[in-house]
């Protein structure tokens, strides 16, 4: 991909592979069940691609959504070859999962679970370069450790390697190895499986489900969570915390299936009942690494609101909790929620707070903000509004990677 390819936004993107594919602007509304004034919007740059308009028109494209954002977003810095370094060897160890291990010996299940812990601060911190680099000989021992247990101690330690996948799905995607991704969630709910922890296959439900609603597979996400929810139930009926907190995630994640399908009522629904199992757990609460409490609640009806481009009703969500958080609530996602608000306002028509924000995510969570698609797509609208370009969107653009 040549560096002009790189740094154009998504509508240009999509106005080449439409012209392509042989479509009008028409065709391309019709099949990818949007309007035609907002594929028009987004070819002009005048409104950012949304995850939904990007996941739709990818699959009226016959091409992958990760094309469209021109990821993976690589460069010659040293920062970026450290992020993007350890792919490989992570594929290899993605593609090894059941081999026999080397002659190693196995390390205890104490230390696997201390590491596996540590990696997954990491991911809450969006450290994706230090996390990139500790995840394949993790897996790799966790992989080691198993072929010489049974019993409980090899549930155990299945359940440890579901965890750790989760964290290698989370750097695949985030740096937008969607292919990785994908392979990577396949092996979650692998290994969840062979825990034998329906909670742990809970926590698997809802990334399969993520890699349902990316694909535009909104129905069957929805479907798929209310039997995942289904299967916990006896759990949730005892008032087990754990179940509680997951029951709550997977009505987060419907709740964004349903935003992205242009359902609002629906979505609301969901953040609702995901709300109610918020009151309670502890907060805090991290069961399975999905960090759900009232904070949590709080930063997904934010997220939710701007899923559905309604940017005026997501900072009003905002301004109601403000912008304090627990110092237990993880800085990837505090760093995704100034993501969101950015979005928000740029949607609301507030320019300025839109690019401060954008630096609020950048101090709180760098890496992640830098390598955020929609990141990029604000930025690139922003500068269509804004001909004069200002010191501070110039200077945003710049560390981003975005051309002006």
């Amino acid at each position: 991909m040549s560096a002009d390819e790189q740094f154009d936004g998504v509508g240009k993107r999509v106005k080449t592979d439409r012209k392509l594919a042989g479509m009008t602007q028409a065709d391309l509304a019709r099949e990818a069940h949007v309007s035609l004034s907002l594929v028009k919007q987004v070819e002009q740059g005048k409104v950012p691609a949304s995850p939904a308009f990007i996941a739709s028109v990818s699959a009226a494209l016959k091409t992958r959504a990760a094309k469209l954002k021109g990821q993976p977003y690589e460069d010659d810095t040293p920062s970026s070859r450290r992020l993007h370094g350890g792919i490989a060897e992570l594929r290899r160890e993605i593609a090894a999962y059941r081999l026999p291990p080397d002659d190693a010996p196995p390390a205890s299940p104490a230390r696997l679970r201390a590491a596996v812990a540590e990696a997954s601060k990491l991911r809450h911190r969006a450290k994706l370069d230090a996390l990139g680099d500790e995840l394949p000989s993790l897996l790799r021992a966790l992989r080691t450790a198993i072929h010489h247990a049974d019993g409980h101690e090899r549930d155990v330690l299945f359940g440890l390697l579901a965890e750790a996948y989760a964290a290698a799905g989370q750097v695949a995607y985030k740096l937008g190895y969607d292919d990785l991704s994908t392979l990577t969630t396949d092996r979650v709910e692998w290994a969840a499986n062979q825990s034998g922890d329906p909670l742990a296959c809970a926590a698997a439900d809802f990334y399969v489900a993520g890699e349902l609603i990316v694909n535009a597979e909104w129905r069957g996400a929805l479907q798929y969570l209310e039997d995942a929810r289904a299967k916990i139930a006896d759990e949730v009926r005892r008032g087990d915390e754990a179940a509680l907190a997951m029951h709550g995630v997977l009505h987060l994640k419907s709740g964004l299936a349903a935003a992205r399908a242009g359902n609002a009522d629906s979505s609301d629904d969901h953040l609702a009942e995901a709300r109610e199992m918020a009151d309670l757990v502890t907060s805090g609460s991290d069961h399975y690494r999905l960090a759900f409490d009232r904070d949590s609640v709080n930063i997904w009806s934010v997220g939710l609101a701007v899923e559905r481009q309604d940017g005026t009703e997501a900072v009003k969500r905002a301004e109601k909790f403000g912008s304090r958080f627990s110092t237990s609530t993880p800085r990837e996602r505090v760093g995704h929620h100034w993501i969101d608000l950015s979005r928000a306002y740029q949607l609301h028509g507030d320019r300025d707070k839109a690019l401060a924000t954008l630096y609020r995510a950048r101090k709180v969570t760098p890496q992640m903000t830098r390598k955020h698609p929609q990141v990029r797509e604000t930025l690139v609208t922003l500068a269509e509004h804004d001909r004069r370009r200002s010191d501070t969107l110039t200077g945003m653009a710049s560390w981003v990677g975005v051309r002006l």
